[in-house]
């Protein structure tokens, strides 16, 4: 099987039926690669201040998040179904603070040493990590948005 010879209107997750089917990697080289991905979580600055400050009920929200967004990278393949099962070398998730524009900038990078990019994975972690910050949070302030962007 070849990623050539199977695609659907040049679509490699699909076969020549249209039928969806995870890509076959083995072919590729084995390098390193590294993906960025980035979001932000808007608050009311009253949210943002609960946050910084240590006082929102449910506990620490940037370490629960910063922690939830790395597990979501690691098990990206458990959530998408065509993405493979990946040895992560590296996640890197940041949660920062902006006063002036009250929202959270939150970045992940994930680094693998393989067949296949880690895109979908930085991507996953940023999405957990925001809306974890949102579950944390949705108790003083239902109305949170969350825009990401890579």
């Amino acid at each position: 099987m070849t990623n050539s010879d199977e695609h659907a209107g040049g679509l490699s997750h699909l076969d020549a039926r249209g039928e969806a089917r995870m890509v076959d990697v083995s072919a590729k080289e084995t390098t390193t690669r590294e993906a960025t991905a980035r979001g932000r979580v808007f608050l009311a600055p009253e949210t943002l201040a609960l946050i910084v400050e240590g006082r929102a009920p449910k506990g620490d929200v940037l370490a629960t998040a910063r922690v939830a967004g790395i597990m979501a990278a690691k098990r990206t393949h458990e959530l998408i179904p065509l993405c493979h099962p990946l040895p992560i070398t590296a996640v890197r998730l940041t949660l920062e603070p902006d006063h002036a524009a009250s929202t959270i900038e939150v970045e992940a990078t994930v680094r693998v040493t393989g067949q296949t990019g880690v895109e979908m994975e930085a991507l996953t972690a940023v999405s957990i990590a925001a809306l974890t910050v949102y579950d944390m949070v949705k108790a003083v302030q239902r109305d949170v948005r969350k825009i990401g962007r890579a």
